[in-house]
């Protein structure tokens, strides 16, 4: 029970990886709330209705969070939202859609951490930012081929960005005691053409995609007080795919 009694917000704790970002805080102890636009506020059920690209919906959410326990003591970016024309080709990206991508996923990350920061402090708390391998090294197309997938440009824009923040934040509020971490994590499977799969898994030394599962364990980690010297730090969690 090493996060026991944490009060840890995970935002986009409705989806793929926060579903099992928020099973897995909740088995060591912490009482980790999904906070999400699409649930309704309940926080008896660990539930917190929030935009996080709305300055009042986080001030809002924050202030609810600390007047039902008293403490905030963690916070995950884990939300992904995106525009409907998110995957376009990099030529048919309008620059509308990108400066909206970067507001939604990007901004978002720095307007929720700037406005629970006050609470952070408070608690000596920590932080962890979603990344993606396509943050750190470029991205390998050759995994799409045959198919109709691909990958967003802006996606390797605002993960880059979001790792080289994590360092900042880590470094500005290290002294007062608030540490701040990235986790990176490799292709999750997710019911994918499987062509794209077995390109996919073809690359990888431990020879398969990731699961969310594979993913949890990592943010726990980063929170409790087990990594309690680490900070700055990006944990990438590929099964290999950026050593080779």
């Amino acid at each position: 029970m090493v996060l026991k009694d944490k009060i840890i917000i995970v935002t986009g704790g409705s989806g793929l990886l926060g579903r099992e970002i928020i099973n897995n805080l909740s088995t060591k102890g912490a009482i980790a709330i999904n906070a999400d636009i699409g649930v309704e506020t309940n926080l008896n059920k660990n539930l917190l209705n929030v935009d996080i690209t709305s300055e009042i919906s986080i001030i809002q959410a924050i202030n609810l969070v600390t007047s039902f326990y008293g403490k905030i003591d963690g916070l995950v970016n884990n939300a992904y939202p995106r525009t409907k024309d998110w995957g376009s080709k990099f030529e048919d990206i309008t620059f509308d859609s990108w400066k909206i991508n970067v507001d939604l996923q990007m901004n978002s990350t720095f307007l929720f951490i700037q406005k629970i920061i006050p609470e952070l402090l408070k608690t000596k708390g920590a932080i962890v930012n979603m990344a993606s391998i396509y943050g750190v090294v470029g991205n390998d197309f050759s995994v799409y081929k045959n198919t109709d997938m691909g990958t967003a440009a802006p996606y390797s824009a605002i993960k880059g960005g979001i790792i080289n923040f994590t360092r900042y934040l880590a470094s500005y509020y290290g002294e007062q005691g608030v540490r701040v971490n990235c986790v990176s994590p490799g292709g999750i499977f997710s019911n994918q053409n499987p062509i794209f799969v077995e390109n996919y898994e073809r690359k990888v030394p431990l020879g398969r995609m990731g699961y969310p599962d594979d993913i949890a364990p990592s943010v726990s980690f980063l929170l409790s007080d087990e990594a309690k010297y680490i900070t700055g730090q990006n944990l990438i969690v590929d099964g290999g795919w950026t050593i080779i």
